[in-house]
């Protein structure tokens, strides 16, 4: 039983510029396998184009279309094999006694420590070392003394789980270096210890700050630092819509919305965490900004969803995340500016890939210098959130005391973040 593992993960690579790329996934089913797979797509920075998926509840067979993000963006394609496989069932053993859920201990963390002089673009210039090397982030604490230099700490898991070995920290150690140039005066890394707290928080938020960030929906009257801007507001279209009538078996999920960085990603999450199993998907091509993603889905218990209640709550879970999957706004901490972006946590305690790097990637931009950031969980509205604060320094382009240059932060920031 089962089939060859060379066979599981298959890829069919672009033959020129701008064509798409083809991964095809072929192995035992699972409940939630279709968000795994489209996290780690995002993680490598490569967007879905179009895809096909069935599973008869036992195998699954994937098709993605994919095509990078970014121009610079280069594909390390044996690793995308090789995190893909991870997620995938074992093809070892007969399909029949592979168990739906699987324990595995978490990922060892280390602390990477580092003291150097400050500049334009620092962070995000780490930051994109780290995921070159497949480093993930999990926490990280970011101060600048008063002589104008940085102290940060990266708390790091390594999605190639080799860093506990010299050759893979001398690596990484050398070309963090290069990057922090000759005013770096250390850089230390080392395995943290069992004190180390996965759930770490945040500084508490105000009750109104609070209420602004983790809202369930927006208002056409919305004017604080969260409202869309009117090129934006196309997110508000969103269609979500249940039928039981065309399988006898399969309840058929409609979705059409706005297009953004990892939305299949998004949708997969939500019905991942609901506990909905997918029979057949297809997600087709954007068109003029919009997606449609035909789904035919059943309950864990194997049935349609009939419950009324159950379908709204559904619809309204999915509207909600096409809607704003991340949360941006500035707020005031006493005399300081601070931009907060939050996303929510799978229930299996993964967050979003990439946030870190797309927030500090358009502050670069903006030549906005960071004077502090620290990355912290909280429980809000029901749910776990992952929370990104940073503590801004005005230049002379943006005064942050200026309502319209608050604006034009968060909206350079949500851009950067949604793909647009």
């Amino acid at each position: 039983m089962g089939i060859p593992s060379d066979d599981v993960v298959v890829f069919q690579k672009a033959k020129r510029p701008g064509e798409a790329s083809v991964i095809t996934v072929n192995c035992p089913d699972k409940t939630g396998l279709g968000c795994d797979i489209c996290r780690i797509i995002l993680d490598f920075g490569l967007c879905i184009r179009k895809a096909d998926f069935s599973t008869d509840g036992i195998w699954c067979y994937v098709v993605l279309w994919v095509v990078p993000h970014s121009n610079s963006t280069k594909v390390k394609w044996s690793n995308l094999e090789n995190q893909l496989l991870s997620v995938c069932p074992s093809c070892s053993v007969p399909y029949y006694f592979y168990p739906q859920t699987t324990c595995s201990s978490p990922p060892a963390v280390y602390l990477l420590k580092f003291l150097c002089s400050d500049r334009n673009g620092l962070l995000h210039d780490v930051t994109e070392i780290l995921s070159d090397l497949e480093l993930s982030i999990q926490r990280v604490k970011v101060t600048t003394t008063p002589d104008d230099r940085v102290l940060d700490l990266f708390f790091i898991t390594d999605n190639m789980d080799l860093l506990h070995t010299k050759e893979r920290q001398d690596k990484t150690l050398k070309q963090l270096r290069a990057v922090l140039g000759e005013s770096c005066t250390s850089c230390e890394l080392q395995l943290v210890g069992p004190e180390y707290d996965p759930h770490h928080g945040i500084p508490s938020l105000s009750p109104v700050v609070a209420e602004e960030l983790f809202r369930c929906e927006l208002l056409d009257k919305e004017i604080r630092s969260q409202a869309l801007s009117p090129d934006m507001t196309k997110l508000k279209n969103a269609n979500v819509t249940i039928d039981n009538s065309l399988s006898p078996a399969h309840t058929l999920l409609q979705i059409h919305c706005a297009d953004h960085k990892g939305l299949l990603y998004d949708i997969m999450r939500t019905l991942k965490d609901s506990n909905i199993k997918i029979a057949y998907g297809r997600f087709s091509p954007t068109t003029k900004g919009y997606r449609d993603l035909d789904l035919f889905i059943q309950q864990k218990d194997g049935k349609k969803i009939q419950d009324p209640e159950e379908q709204s709550a559904l619809c309204l879970s999915l509207k909600v995340e096409m809607l704003h999957p991340l949360r941006v706004i500035i707020a005031n901490r006493g005399p300081d500016t601070e931009l907060l972006v939050a996303n929510p946590v799978e229930l299996s305690g993964k967050g979003r890939p990439l946030v870190f790097y797309d927030v500090t990637l358009a502050l670069k931009a903006l030549r906005i210098c960071i004077f502090s950031a620290e990355i912290g969980r909280i429980s809000a509205s029901d749910r776990e959130w992952e929370v990104y604060s940073f503590l801004l320094e005005e230049n002379s382009k943006f005064q942050l005391s200026n309502m319209v240059a608050k604006n034009q932060i968060v909206d350079r920031v949500r851009r950067t973040l949604m793909g647009w």
